[in-house]
């Protein structure tokens, strides 16, 4: 995802590198957030976490668990928390769709981006995974390696 011309507002806020390693993502949902003012101004100063966080679908709906936004500290009345839940927002179609992959499938919901759209409004990219074993992140590993030595070949002979 780069930043365009055309796009002046977008900006990736975090990014959860670690859970493509991790996890091996099917499909990615995009979800709007519900935030206090002060998230959003502690956002734009790009003062977030979301490598330990994870999604949870609770009583019909969903939630961003364990997600950190820095205070903000020029906020001195309204604060937030630091490490509250969050309230997620997607359509009823898409909420029942990550609820059976959850509950039947025994999938997980990974965070991979939070980032602000080109209108300027905050938002979470979800991966919908499967959690990989140890022989499986060493396919990865073997696969990169072999990529980049790849890589590394076809520059020097060409």
């Amino acid at each position: 995802m780069a930043k365009t011309k055309s796009d002046p507002n977008y900006k990736v806020i975090a990014e959860n590198r670690r859970a493509r390693f991790d996890y091996a993502i099917e499909e990615d949902i995009e979800c709007g957030i519900i935030l206090e003012g002060s998230e959003v101004k502690s956002l734009r100063q790009g003062g977030s976490n979301i490598a330990e966080s994870y999604a949870t679908v609770d009583e019909g709906e969903l939630w961003l668990v364990n997600s950190y936004i820095a205070p903000y500290e020029q906020a001195k009345m309204f604060k937030h928390e630091e490490r509250r839940r969050r309230k997620l927002l997607v359509s009823r179609k898409e909420l029942s769709k990550l609820w059976q992959a959850t509950a039947r499938k025994g999938m997980t919901l990974v965070p991979l981006v939070l980032y602000f759209n080109h209108r300027g409004m905050a938002k979470i990219k979800l991966g919908i995974a499967k959690g990989k074993k140890n022989h499986d992140k060493r396919d990865t590993n073997a696969k990169r390696d072999w990529n980049r030595q790849k890589q590394r070949l076809l520059k020097q002979s060409g």
